[in-house]
């Protein structure tokens, strides 16, 4: 998504967001994209109004959440038919009772009828598999919480699953990865609605990852680091980590391991699931945002700073992985108090 500035008028009438929740929802898929949402008004001038909030569920009142806590639905389905006419975004949550809603006739025709309505529909998690089972999936590219993406593809073989992904956009149909990428998918909805800058500093606000773009891996390499089980595996991994500059070639990080190439590079796939050059591009691209993030040093040194030895390497990395270029990157997610050397 390119980054956007807008103009306002304080004569713009708030967007409607309905959230639909269901027994067992995970509290943070409802309370995480609103939160961000609601947050934008902050940041925008005095008067304005951004989203008009509700949260609708079977019954009108207490909607049990999978952390105990329960939440206060504003309308049951007949009710928000007769008051909610007007949607701008309709958002499901994803959560341990999805399996339940899924044959929950109700909420079904509840969906299918509101999606018909709403300008976006969005689904956070495993919302995923309601906005399936309605067909409003089909042939389009879509994401979801990665222990249900096989899940996902084997009962719903018309959707174009990417399970990598934290956030994905297909026409007007938005899906997410698991829970706090719904965070991160509705701060692309604020840039969407209320350019980039506002979208930045909600961010910021809420002490958030400058907004990860949606292509970016659900997976992180120090989460695979510290979930390797093999000793000489996990050692490597964090080696790698360490020492991104340096020549990490299949023969000297075997070496390193003890192992014999073969049996590293199989030992490797079977700990970590990705090859160990794949997993040392991830390394050395995630130590290149830190420093497009963080330093004013032109996109050439920091290209040798992280091992990539040249810009068109790392320029390869980026569009692979996130889809974008190194200095666009900078330009979306640096601070602007300080600028890149030119």
């Amino acid at each position: 998504m390119k980054k956007t500035t807008k103009t306002y008028t304080t004569a713009e009438p708030p967007r409607n967001v309905v959230m639909v929740a269901y027994p067992d929802a995970h509290i943070l898929d409802v309370v995480g994209p609103l939160e961000i949402l609601t947050g934008s008004k902050l940041f925008l001038p005095e008067g304005i109004d951004p989203y008009r909030v509700a949260l609708v569920a079977h019954d009108k009142g207490p909607v049990s959440t999978t952390s105990g806590l329960t939440l206060q639905a504003d309308y049951d389905f007949n009710g928000a038919k007769d008051q909610l006419i007007e949607i701008d975004t309709l958002i499901i949550s994803g959560g341990h009772g999805t399996g339940e809603a899924i044959n929950d006739s109700d909420l079904l025709e509840y969906v299918s009828w509101a999606g018909q309505r709403a300008k976006r529909i969005v689904s956070i998690c495993t919302g995923a598999m309601i906005l399936a089972e309605l067909g409003l999936l089909d042939d389009k590219r879509a994401t979801t919480h990665w222990w249900w993406c096989p899940i996902l593809a084997q009962r719903y073989p018309k959707v174009e699953i990417d399970p990598d992904a934290i956030y994905i956009q297909d026409g007007n149909i938005w899906t997410s990865a698991g829970v706090t990428t719904g965070m991160d998918l509705a701060l692309a909805l604020v840039e969407a609605d209320w350019g980039h800058e506002v979208a930045l500093q909600v961010a910021r606000y809420n002490v958030m990852y400058m907004m990860r773009p949606g292509g970016q891996s659900q997976f992180s390499t120090q989460l695979i680091a510290q979930t390797a089980d093999d000793s000489a595996i996990a050692e490597t991994l964090q080696y790698i980590l360490n020492n991104v500059k340096e020549d990490l070639n299949v023969t000297k990080l075997a070496a390193r391991a003890a192992m014999s190439e073969r049996s590293f590079a199989r030992k490797f796939k079977d700990e970590t699931n990705i090859t160990p050059a794949n997993y040392v591009e991830m390394a050395r691209l995630q130590a290149a945002r830190v420093e497009l993030e963080q330093t004013n040093h032109p996109v050439e040194v920091i290209a040798m700073n992280v091992g990539f030895v040249n810009p068109e390497r790392m320029r390869r990395a980026f569009q692979r992985h996130l889809g974008i270029a190194a200095s666009e990157y900078r330009e979306r997610f640096k601070p602007h108090a300080t600028k890149a050397n030119p």
